[in-house]
């Protein structure tokens, strides 16, 4: 059973420990912070240094039919259509970026391939979105910041938000599990867009057709999207306002992700689609970003397409660079478009559970008061990482069982994603005419480089709000 490196609360800096005594006692009467392992093993499949678009996994091997995605050469048409229909069912189109998603016998991708105006076609890449760890938290009820936002400096220990920006305005499409049905009790309506939430499901071999599921983006039972929604917006704690990043931003929830926090990259294209419709329509004077706490071991050239076409747009995707430590980044976070983050934790942080919104980061910030993660994603060669954000011993809303409110520490790179697509929400506020590449242009510079790491580790460091808002004009 996975672990952190923390110390215990009695070396905590002077002061600290006064605070943490008076819960001492309560934390006698809670129940034991024992540390949980995710349902599934919560990393992101290894890649190999190897792994080519396209590539087949062994699970998809294993089946009779696989699903494919297949990008054309032009639009789809009729005649394109017919062809393809006589190697086997074409189960989705895509007409926004010439794609479409069959269900066909494995023997036959080879002959799609080799059709004329078949651009790529490759099977349906798993996605997954599970933390590294989770770890239950105890009802602390005077908490306003936390480390992490102290981290990345939007808040400070008895200041509480104190960025001039908070990403009022600004659109994030959290393309994730969805919400948990009780996401009223945690976030304020006004901040999820219900008009625009989408859930889209099926994808893979053995389901075939992408299809959308009214209203399933509330009824999540895996609680992933709603722990790294409030890292972006902030939560409440039974009755105590906890702040996010960018407190002001307005959710979109696009379940893309089942109820086990996996999915297909065929299903996750369609809501990238999704957001970057958006975005050329009713959105289109207002700026958008996408985070997408998820990931697998191959590039899929649909999921491909559909982050290029959003960016055309002028959507900013913002992913995590995955859980598999050396094994490699994931996609779609290791395509040079999309603006990765990997994992950091406290090095200061302690064993009793109040340091998560008791202990004062020191300023200016210290890279080396941070350590990176150690399931935190090294890039490979053709990997772009870009950044480093808080990500270990996370807390948020986390349910295990279904209509009872609960919190939990998780830890992952999909925890420090959202901490950089909440930056990112707050610098196009600032200046909405950014796009996607400016953006990370900026981020890459004001990173501050982590003593010690190279940058396929944490790309070009640990980045701040106050430092990237400090370049933006």
């Amino acid at each position: 059973m996975k672990r952190n490196s923390l110390q215990p609360w009695h070396l905590l800096p002077a002061g600290q420990s006064i605070r943490l005594a008076k819960f001492y006692t309560l934390l006698a009467a809670a129940s034991s912070f024992a540390l949980l392992t995710a349902c599934d093993s919560g990393a992101d499949e290894a890649i190999s240094p190897s792994a080519e678009l396209g590539q087949t996994t062994s699970s998809q091997q294993a089946r009779g039919m696989t699903g494919i995605n297949v990008l054309l050469k032009g639009p789809v048409t009729d005649a394109a259509l017919n062809e393809l229909k006589k190697y086997g069912t074409v189960v989705k189109v895509i007409p926004e970026i010439n794609a479409l998603s069959m269900r066909v016998a494995g023997d036959q991708l080879s002959t799609i391939q080799g059709l004329s105006f078949v651009d790529i076609a490759n099977p349906d890449a798993e996605r997954k979105g599970a933390p590294a760890d989770a770890v239950s938290v105890a009802d602390f009820s005077n908490g306003i910041s936390t480390w992490n936002l102290d981290a990345v400096n939007v808040t400070d220990m008895g200041e509480g938000f104190m960025m001039q920006q908070d990403a009022t305005g600004v659109y994030v499409g959290v393309l994730d599990t969805g919400l948990l049905d009780s996401w009223r009790q945690y976030f304020p309506e006004q901040r999820i867009a219900t008009q625009y939430a989408k859930a889209f499901g099926g994808g893979g071999g053995e389901v075939g057709n992408v299809s959308e599921q009214p209203n399933k983006w509330e009824h999540d039972q895996n609680s992933h999207g709603t722990h790294v929604t409030s890292t972006i917006i902030g939560f409440n704690l039974r009755g105590t306002a906890i702040s996010g990043v960018a407190p002001k931003a307005t959710i979109i929830p696009v379940k893309v992700l089942n109820q086990n926090g996996s999915g297909w990259s065929s299903v996750v294209a369609q809501g990238i689609v999704h957001i970057a419709n958006l975005k050329a329509g009713p959105l289109k004077d207002s700026p958008v970003v996408i985070n997408m706490s998820l990931g697998g071991p191959v590039l899929d050239a649909v999921e491909k397409a559909a982050v290029d076409y959003a960016i055309e747009k002028g959507v900013i995707i913002v992913a995590s660079a995955g859980n598999s430590g050396m094994a490699g980044m994931g996609y779609p976070g290791a395509y040079a478009p999309v603006i990765s983050v990997a994992s950091a934790g406290l090095v200061a942080a302690g064993t009793i559970p109040a340091w998560w919104y008791a202990l004062d980061i020191a300023e200016p910030t210290n890279p080396s008061d941070f350590y990176l993660a150690s399931y935190s994603s090294r890039a490979k060669p053709g990997q772009d990482l870009d950044v480093t954000a808080p990500g270990s011993s996370i807390v948020g809303p986390y349910q295990l069982n279904s209509g009872q409110l609960s919190y939990y520490y998780l830890s992952g790179t999909s925890m420090a994603s959202p901490h950089v697509a909440g930056i990112v929400a707050l610098m196009v506020e600032k200046n909405p005419a950014l796009n996607a590449s400016q953006v990370e242009n900026v981020l890459e510079t004001v990173a501050i480089p982590m003593p010690g790491l190279t940058a396929s580790e944490v790309g070009h460091g640990f980045i701040t709000a106050d430092a990237a808002l400090g370049v933006v004009q």
